[in-house]
């Protein structure tokens, strides 16, 4: 098993590109299912979680090309059979191939999906929205098993317990593309991601209108065609670098980043008293002005900040002047990090779903272990501030969200490497 070896209180210094978006890229490979001909997706990241999906696809019939950061797919000879365990059992993402497949062959069954363990994320608004479409389904032996004679569009409300569901909403746009008349879904999920999606979709000959709205119509079509696309910046990463920049008092350029994705982030850093210099198609952000101050923080759909990044500015507030209440309301479980962040000299104590940050402290070197993808971001950022050197173990989820994290962070002039 791997593990990154980081000595810290190396100032990054320089420019690193962002790749495409991750939670765009699945949900756009998942549609290529309703295509008629061939899709090629380009600004592809090279992660475990696309080679996953990629791997569903291909286990389903596609026929597929990679060609460095593009992947042609044709699904033309795509057969109705079940997605199989091993493989939807290791992202949540996997789902998204549900609509598409109950769209495509008024059938599908699907694996239960697994991914993170950062509380609980079930699918009933996925059931619920398809449902409402005319289908009829049942949880049998951990499969979902879903049956129309024809899906048919109505008013669906979308609204769950922690707000919207980006993945619910893009399994409903998908499913609703090819059913009869128009689907009108309430409280849909605005985030750029969803947008991307419908990006795709329109390109591909759907109708889909108001995306990024909470109210999001859909108009049925009879057939999609296979297009070229290029996927978005992961705002995610950015983010993450934007952060990697400020707790190591350096000066980094964020290529490929687009701000107006960002604005909450940009917000909050800004707020806590770092610069951030917003040019065309990047981002600047120099720390001249050290210790930045705490600043309290509420994860929200978007355009709220996200929950994503929740743990990465964690890591900012542990260094900032003063106490900070970080509030979880979208994944109110999701503070797994903490344990290994006070084992390098941070304060945080959590109070249901919020953690009192006690900031002004200084990250020591020491062996930690990441427990998911966002948490494991977390450790690298208090790796590359704290004194002396820091071994991370289960460094496997950072390659399903991270694409080349040890590269690009050698090129800004982190000392870091990974071995096994």
């Amino acid at each position: 098993m791997d593990k990154i070896v980081i000595e810290g209180g190396v100032p990054l210094k320089g420019e690193v590109k962002i790749s495409g978006s991750k939670n765009s890229a699945l949900p756009i490979l998942a549609a290529t299912l309703l295509a008629e001909g061939t899709c090629r997706i380009k600004n592809l990241p090279l992660l475990k979680d696309i080679e996953t999906m990629l791997k569903i696809l291909e286990f389903l019939g596609a026929k597929i090309k990679i060609r460095k950061k593009a992947v042609e797919i044709n699904t033309e000879s795509v057969k109705n059979i079940p997605a199989p365990y091993d493989l939807v059992r290791l992202m949540r993402g996997s789902v998204c191939i549900l609509g598409p497949l109950l769209a495509r062959f008024r059938k599908a069954i699907v694996s239960l999906p697994g991914g993170c363990i950062i509380g609980p994320r079930p699918i009933d608004l996925h059931l619920k929205g398809l449902e409402k479409l005319g289908a009829e389904i049942e949880i049998d032996k951990g499969y979902i098993k879903a049956k129309a004679k024809k899906l048919k569009g109505r008013r669906i409300f979308l609204g769950g317990t922690f707000g919207s569901s980006v993945l619910a909403t893009a399994n409903l746009m998908m499913a609703a593309a090819l059913a009869e008349g128009e689907t009108l879904i309430e409280f849909a999920a605005g985030e750029p991601e969803i947008v991307d999606l419908a990006n795709f979709l329109n390109k591909m000959g759907a109708k889909v209108k108001e995306a990024g709205s909470h109210l999001l119509r859909i108009k049925g079509v009879k057939k999609l065609r296979g297009v070229s696309y290029r996927i978005i910046p992961d705002r995610v990463e950015a983010g993450t670098y934007l952060i990697a920049g400020l707790i190591t008092r350096g000066k980094v350029s964020i290529k490929g980043a687009i701000s107006g994705h960002l604005g909450a982030i940009i917000d909050k850093t800004e707020e806590a008293g770092a610069k951030v210099e917003i040019k065309k198609n990047s981002l600047y952000v120099e720390n001249s002005q050290w210790p930045l101050k705490s600043v309290n923080l509420i994860t929200l759909p978007y355009p709220g900040f996200p929950t994503d990044m929740q743990a990465q500015f964690m890591v900012l507030m542990c260094l900032s002047e003063g106490t900070s209440v970080i509030t979880e309301r979208v994944f109110p479980r999701r503070f797994m990090h903490i344990g290994e962040l006070n084992r390098m000299g941070a304060d945080i104590v959590v109070e249901e779903n919020s953690a009192i940050v006690r900031g002004g402290r200084k990250f020591v070197g020491t062996r930690v272990m990441a427990s998911d993808l966002r948490a494991s971001a977390a450790l690298v950022l208090a790796s590359l501030a704290a004194e002396g050197k820091t071994e991370i173990s289960r460094v496997y989820h950072l390659d399903r969200g991270y694409e080349g994290l040890v590269e690009k962070l050698t090129g800004l002039g982190a000392k870091i490497k990974r071995t096994n």
